[in-house]
């Protein structure tokens, strides 16, 4: 199994507290400490402009502009976006800056896309809100727009929401052009979402990973099942495609250490004003999640999950800003029992200019 770290950017309150002036620094450090740490493949934050679990004040940092600094002060980790919504950048220009950040970071870069669901932020940057198949409609262009851009250089497309005549993309990225190994498609797409009838169709069509989001094995299973449907139907190769999760890590030693972490951001929801009804609908969640237990416990569910075919986790620590050692208990204790240290070597890059 690979690993991937959310890195907080405070779209879950996860800066709140700490000096906007500081924010950079914190988010740095813990780029560096996961690139310094080779059991980590990726690094990770979300495509957001509005904090969850209720929209508010606190800082939310954005996506792409991280992804070119974090290009620049890592050097070995990949880097992703879980995941870009499909209509908030035009796909062209989209493409062109995922392109130049290919570049930056000497080809390291994971395209993580979806069609967008935070109805609140949608509609107070004016993009609206359109129905839900519109939205996996503009997903299916885009890709296909991302496709030609990275792998001709050049878009020309016509789609009942987006046309391109010429758009150029130069220099194309170096996924896909000049690495080692590539299979030519470009920066590799992550298609996130887990919706049966268009969302892994689409995903059948065009990913290299999907991303199913709980890590609830019942669930896993049955999406995986229909997405090998839609490989069926569309004339794709099962194999070809990874299949990922994403899961809150809770880990604690004991449970009572579980039940204080828990409880750590109980008290720090409160704090930036979340409402009790949410704050315990989240709980809730938590307390089921399969990333919630002590070491011995969530070794034990992944590798339920690596068994159905989950062979990627991308996992988030609320309190990585302020207290890291819950993700040095998860990499001392767990990740040990499941990467893949094979795979290591797989990763190209130059040797970085100083």
């Amino acid at each position: 199994m690979k690993f991937g770290l959310f890195v907080p950017q405070g779209w879950k309150m996860d800066l709140a507290g700490i000096e906007p002036g500081q924010h950079w620094g914190v988010m740095a450090g813990l780029a560096r400490r996961a690139d310094a740490n080779e059991d980590w493949s990726s690094i990770w934050v979300y495509d957001h402009f509005h904090t969850v679990p209720v929209p508010s004040d606190e800082a939310t940092h954005e996506a792409w502009t991280l992804m070119s600094a974090f290009a620049a002060v890592t050097g070995r980790v990949r880097l992703g976006q879980m995941c870009t919504c499909m209509s908030y950048r035009n796909p062209a220009y989209l493409a062109k800056i995922a392109a130049t950040v290919d570049i930056i970071s000497e080809g390291r870069l994971e395209m993580g896309i979806g069609g967008g669901w935070y109805e609140h932020e949608w509609r107070a940057y004016g993009y609206g809100f359109p129905r839900a198949g519109e939205r996996l409609q503009r997903l299916d262009e885009g890709v296909q727009i991302f496709r030609q851009m990275w792998t001709q250089g050049r878009s020309t497309f016509e789609g009942k929401h987006y046309t391109t005549d010429g758009a150029l993309c130069m220099p194309r990225p170096l996924q896909g052009t000049s690495a080692p190994g590539s299979a030519g498609n470009g920066i590799p797409v992550w298609i996130a979402g887990g919706g049966e009838k268009v969302t892994l169709r689409i995903a059948a069509q065009y990913a290299d990973y999907t991303n199913y989001g709980s890590g609830v094995a019942a669930e896993f299973e049955r999406k995986s099942a229909v997405l090998r449907e839609h490989c069926d139907t569309v004339g794709r190769d099962f194999s070809e495609i990874t299949r990922t999760g994403n899961l809150d890590i809770f880990i604690g030693a004991t449970e009572r250490e579980v039940q204080d972490r828990i409880d750590w951001l109980a008290d720090h929801m409160r704090g930036v004003g979340v409402p009790e009804q949410v704050l315990e609908s989240r709980l809730h969640d938590i307390k089921t999640s399969p990333g919630t237990g002590t070491p011995e416990q969530i070794v034990e569910r992944l590798q339920a999950l690596e068994k159905l075919g989950m062979t990627y986790l991308i996992s988030y620590f609320y309190e990585a800003a302020y207290d890291t050692s819950g993700i040095a208990m998860f990499e001392r204790d767990v990740m040990p029992e499941l990467v893949d240290r094979q795979d290591h070597g797989h990763l190209w890059h130059l040797p970085r200019l100083r």
